[in-house]
């Protein structure tokens, strides 16, 4: 042991680091003679101060007042002064001084005798390999020299020579590296690392060091295996968690960027299958509270030389007894390291004996089988009775097996795999095997009760020979996976204990795409393996299988959930279901949070009912209240209409009522829909049920629409009007079931003989399955049995005693009919959304209820007769919504030709009436663009305009020919040709003016809409004579429509048309304009020429065009302006001028000026404006490509 330092403790000394190579025994040696001889040395004897060798007064060595009582490192410096006098001094050399200085911890006076040495040329190589060492300066936590820290064994002070220098490299005192840069010098030394704990001399034999020794310098840090995959990604995720809570962001940003392959906002991303330890300050702040165990120590020896230890006894013999006698605190450390290590040892005992015992119980179970082991196993026992050794020696880890351990061999796998095994202790490893007893396996599976007999050879080769020879095969058992290969499960029970080891292993193995494929394998052990906290693993790794499951791989996993759900009963789905779906309840993934969604629904039938109606309940609210993604808010819609069936807890409902209002106003159309089609069915169905679906759903949503027509007197929110009466459409098939339920026959209706069909179009087609009355009533042949009863009773017996069925009647249909009445007629969405309620509740509830108690209240309410035409009450009714509604929701429900007729007359009656009476034609102008929007009543309409073309009143004749504006854009080409050309032509022949100028409109929508070169012709020749016909000179009205059929249909009319027929008349109205001389008229004409020329001015318009007809047209209209309007002149001056530039530059692309100008003139009549307007559109070139387009 010349190699280490000379002092320290048994257990806590440390191998002095400043020694050198080449000099460092004989330095030892110089340095044991010359510190004899200063032990010898007389008290009054000096020094001679001025020698190179001499101690110099502030030397500890020679300062016995420097000393530090009480620490047994510095018993030599204070010896010093205790010798005889009259003795010649010996003189001691500067590496002596230099090494007891490093020993007693004088590192300043250490370093000035450096410095003034490296100053005089004459450098110490001890000095410089200690200062050139930066591990010699890194302390922990500030312990002085030679006091190790509390609780930690092996500290300076235990062991060893007492009264020796304090240790520098372990115990209370020990310089670990802590991350310093090396230094040049040290970096000539290749024994020295820049740790400074890989301090074991090379010298050492390896049978030298102790035990604990060995182990921990395979774990020292410098030699430690590389960091593992698993262990980076870990360290990343805490590191820049650390960044972003410290406000790093950028540097955050920055390692985010370095490491693309990993998600730092998510845990499981890591890969490891344990939670997410604390964060890095954490881990910091608790490390030195741990209580360290042995292993955790680097022990280094050292060792003393005989001849010092004798030179020294008679010395410390002769000390007082202050030096002699530790103090009391320093006792008590003494006594807290002994009983650490007795601790240590006990632990370390009862490990052994507990894998004595294992071993034991091993070899018994065998033993009892009557397993048949092979003659060369024979020789296993002695080798595992070295196992235990082994293990401890090991630290707990896994014992390696390989062809150079003498006296074991790897065969022990193949023969009796579970003795090996079973000396690796489960608390060790998280990769730890369950040993049999714990597995509470059956003594044997059937198959292995049979004796197993192997040819033994006959040979006379030793077992021991035998076993060195197998141990060639290169088998590997002496790893989790070798484990697992070399142990066949014998029963069901271990074959899920296996499984459940390894499916953590095998999945993140496996690519993403696949990862489906080892559902059913995760499921099965889930389900039948023993242990919890392995089946919440498993079912962890389910939940997480795919990061980003699609619609099909959610599908499976939800299948397997179900299937999971139905084996195990609904206390272990609680217990181990529920909580992977709540712990995914946030995941930042839209898929996972779906697969949460689903899986609420899919396992409300297999829940605890108190389960059912609060947890999963409050969790599908609260994603509805707070995810963001439509999807999602899809799937809760979804599994809450399932947990909606399943529930029975009456105080629900008013929170599912709540939650059915959020979800029919939900912004995503998606969510909507699967409101309608599962939560509002499944709902209702519970409603009913309770009794309330009348009572309060029904009403309570009439309450609603009603206020919100009272509200909205000056802006009807159609939206939530929508949303409403959207959820009473959906709403009938339920009430019709109920009525149907609750009829008088209900009790009759017994499915027997030949069962009646129901007509296909009997009801309307529902939206989901959960709105078809017959799954409502339970079957098809059950509902047929009803409509049949139900029919015979409304026209036979009546409707006494039929409570749901007189609810609606005297209810629900006035309150409505009332509703109807207080809507905008002018408002196309709400006479559509009305119109539409009527016609499903009205199909619903059949022919004889529509014919027999909807039709007359509407009836009674419209009262459609000519002694009202002068009646304020009859004509109000007329000019509502009712009259709309009833049309096109009552009077279309059915088809036959009564029904037809009845249409037709009631709207005959409505044009005769309005008409008569001057009345707003609001109402039959929205009846005809409802039912002109299904071609089934276009000729229905053409119908009812030909009673108006040859009725006797003009008035009639006028409305007539106004009706046909609004048919021509839906009605096919063909008709407008056979129906409605030749009649507008009837009436432009009219005896009455008025009637020829209410066609012209339709004139200009047909030149809008058509494409037949031949009806177009027609047309153009009747317009034609309109303009040319000197009995029309004076007519201001006639071409006052015209000049406004012209502005609205000359953008979008055909080309040809606009150019040789619209903008030429333009110009002449606009010179005749000029000559008009009451100024009003002329206003009038202008103001309207102004709306046409600012449409047309969007159009291409070629340059011969421009300049025989736009622009002298434009300054006619400038003339009439500059008298009646300037603030329009200002704007014809401009549009002129670009115009006329456009001219100029003899260019088809015009530079946007004309189409800015048009986009002002719409709204800008000001000066100020206008020029602010072309300002913005001149400098930019957004509009220019849709400048010469035809608007389609």
């Amino acid at each position: 042991m010349a190699a280490m330092a000379p002092g320290g403790s048994g257990s806590g000394g440390g191998v002095n680091p400043f020694l050198s190579d080449s000099d460092e025994d004989d330095d030892e040696v110089a340095a044991t003679e010359e510190r004899r001889a200063v032990l010898r040395l007389g008290a009054g004897s000096g020094l001679d101060p001025g020698s190179a060798g001499s101690l110099s007064p502030q030397d500890p060595v020679a300062s016995g007042s420097t000393a530090r009582p009480g620490l047994p490192g510095e018993a030599s410096a204070a010896v010093v002064a205790l010798g005889g006098a009259g003795e010649t001094p010996a003189r001691l050399s500067i590496d002596a001084i230099a090494a007891q200085l490093l020993r007693d911890q004088y590192l300043l006076t250490a370093l000035e005798l450096h410095t003034e040495l490296l100053e005089s040329g004459r450098e110490l190589p001890r000095l410089r390999d200690y200062f050139s060492n930066p591990g010699n300066f890194e302390r922990q936590s500030g312990t002085p020299p030679g006091i190790g820290a509390p609780g930690v064994p092996g500290a300076a002070g235990v062991g060893g020579a007492g009264g020796r220098e304090p240790s520098t490299t372990s115990g209370g005192g020990q310089l670990n590296r802590a991350g310093s840069i090396s230094t040049l010098d040290s970096l000539d030394f290749a024994r020295y690392s820049d740790d400074g704990n890989r301090e074991t001399d090379e010298k050492v034999a390896e049978h030298e060091v102790p035990l604990q020794e060995r182990k921990n310098y395979k774990s020292s840090p410098e030699i430690q295996e590389p960091i593992k995959p698993l262990e980076k990604r870990a360290l990343n995720f805490l590191v820049n968690e650390f960044l972003l809570k410290n406000n790093y962001k950028l540097t955050s940003i920055t390692f985010s960027d370095e490491n693309d392959d990993q998600d730092f906002e998510l845990w499981d991303d890591v890969g490891l299958n344990i939670p997410k330890p604390p964060d890095l300050l954490q881990l910091y702040r608790d490390f030195g509270n741990h209580q360290v165990t042995g292993k955790d120590l680097v022990d280094v020896a050292s060792g003393v030389e005989e001849d010092e230890l004798e030179a020294l006894t008679p010395i410390i013999g002769n000390l007082p007894p202050t030096l002699e006698t530790p103090q009391p605190a320093e006792n008590s450390i003494l006594v807290q390291k002994l009983e650490d290590k007795i601790s240590l040892l006990n632990s370390e005992k009862w490990s052994l004996m507990e894998q004595i015992r294992r071993l034991k119980s091993e070899m018994d179970f065998l033993k009892n089988e009557h397993f048949a082991i092979p003659a060369v196993c024979d020789s296993v026992q002695p080798s595992l009775d070295q196992l235990p050794h082994k293990d401890s020696e090991d630290g707990g880890q896994h014992p390696v097996v390989n062809s150079s351990d003498k006296g074991k061999n790897t065969d022990i796998h193949l023969s009796i795999p579970d003795e090996v095994d079973s000396t690796i202790p489960k608390e060790n490893s998280p990769n730890s095997f369950p040993r049999r007893e714990r597995e509470g396996l059956p003594p044997s599976s059937p198959s292995s009760k049979t004796t197993v007999h192997f040819d033994k050879p006959n040979r006379k080769l030793s077992p021991a020979f035998h076993q060195a020879l197998l141990s060639f095969c290169r088998m590997s058992a002496d790893s989790r996976l070798g484990y697992e290969v070399s142990r066949i499960a014998d029963s069901e029970k271990s074959v899920m204990l296996m499984l459940g080891r390894c499916l953590p292993h095998i999945v993140p193995n496996v690519l993403l795409a696949k990862r489906e494929e080892l559902i059913p394998l995760i499921l099965c052990t889930a389900c039948l393996h023993p242990e919890p906290k392995e089946r919440d693993q498993l079912l962890h790794i389910l939940f997480n299988l795919i990061k980003r499951p699609d619609d099909e791989q959610r599908q499976m996993i939800l299948t397997g959930c179900v299937a999971f759900a139905r084996h195990v009963g609904p206390t272990r789905v609680e217990a181990e279901l529920l909580p992977q779906c709540w712990e995914q309840i946030n995941h930042k993934y839209p898929e996972r949070r779906l697969l949460v969604a689903e899986s609420c629904g899919a396992l409300a039938p297999y829940l605890p009912k108190e389960i059912r109606s609060s947890l999963v309940l409050s969790m599908l609210q609260q994603m509805l209240m707070e995810d963001k993604a439509d999807l999602v808010r899809e799937a809760v819609i979804k599994s809450l209409g399932i947990i909606m069936g399943y529930i029975d807890d009456p105080d629900k409902y008013q929170q599912g009522f709540e939650l059915l209002l959020s979800a029919l106003g939900d912004p995503s159309e998606r969510v909507v829909s699967a409101t309608h089609q599962v939560f509002l069915p499944a709902y209702a169905a519970w409603t009913t049920e309770l009794g309330n679906l009348q009572s309060h759903l029904i009403l309570t949503l009439l309450n609603k629409i009603e206020k919100l027509l009272r509200e909205g007197e000056h802006g009807l929110d159609e939206h939530k009007l929508h949303m409403y009466l959207s959820a009473l459409q959906s709403l009938i098939p339920s009430l019709f079931a109920l009525v149907l339920q609750n009829a008088p026959f209900s009790s009759k209706a017994k499915l027997h003989g030949e069962v009646p069909q129901i007509e296909v179009t009997r009801f309307p087609r529902p939206m989901s399955p959960l709105q078809d009355v017959s799954t409502i009533i339970g079957s098809r042949e059950q509902l047929a049995v009803l409509l049949q009863l139900y029919d015979y009773q409304l026209e036979q017996e009546g409707t006494t005693g039929w409570e749901s069925l007189l609810w609606v009647v005297n209810q629900l249909l006035p309150q409505l009919i009332e509703i109807v009445g207080k809507i905008n007629v002018t408002s196309t969405a709400c006479v559509h959304e009305f119109s539409r309620f009527f016609w499903r509740l009205c199909r619903t509830f059949g022919k004889i209820f529509t014919n027999t108690k909807v039709k007359p209240q509407f009836q009674e309410i419209l009262r459609l007769s000519e002694e009202n035409i002068d009646s304020s009450a009859g004509n109000g009714v007329l000019t509502k919504a009712t009259v709309p509604i009833y049309a096109t929701g009552v009077l279309t429900c059915y088809i036959q030709e009564e029904d037809r007729k009845l249409l037709v007359g009631f709207l005959e009656d409505v044009m005769t009436l309005l008409s008569l009476s001057h009345a707003p034609l609001d109402s039959l102008k929205a009846s005809f663009v409802e039912l002109g929007a299904n071609p089934a009543y276009h000729e229905l309409l053409l119908t009812v305009l030909w009673y108006g073309v040859v009725h006797t009143s003009a008035l009639v004749r006028c409305t007539a020919a106004r009706m046909f504006e609004l048919l021509v854009k839906g009605v096919n080409e063909t008709l407008v040709a056979q129906r409605v050309v030749p009649a507008l032509i009837t009436l432009s022949s009219d005896p009455e003016i008025s009637v020829r100028i209410a066609t012209i409109p339709a004139f200009g929508t047909i030149m809008e809409t058509v494409i037949q070169r031949e009806l177009l012709e027609r047309v153009k020749m009747q317009l034609a004579s309109f303009l040319e016909d000197p009995q029309y000179q004076d007519q201001h009205s006639l071409h006052t429509e015209i000049i406004k059929t012209f502005g609205r249909v000359g953008p979008n009319a055909e080309p040809r048309f606009r150019d040789e027929f619209v903008i030429p008349h333009l110009h002449k109205l606009a010179l005749v304009n000029n000559l008009q001389i009451v100024d009003s008229k002329r206003l009038d004409i202008a103001t309207h020429l102004f709306e046409a020329y600012s449409a047309l001015s969007c159009c291409f318009i070629s340059e011969d065009l421009m300049v025989n007809h736009f622009l002298p047209g434009l300054r006619c209209l400038r003339t009439d302006m500059e008298h009646l309007s300037p603030e329009h002149e200002v704007i014809l001056s401009s549009m002129i001028k670009e115009c006329e530039q456009k001219v100029e530059n003899k260019t088809v692309q015009e530079p946007q000026g004309s189409m800015s100008i048009a986009a002002s003139l719409v709204s800008e009549d000001t000066k100020t404006k206008f020029l602010n307007k072309m300002g913005q559109l001149t400098t930019s070139g957004a509009m220019l490509a849709n400048v010469f387009q035809r608007k389609k």
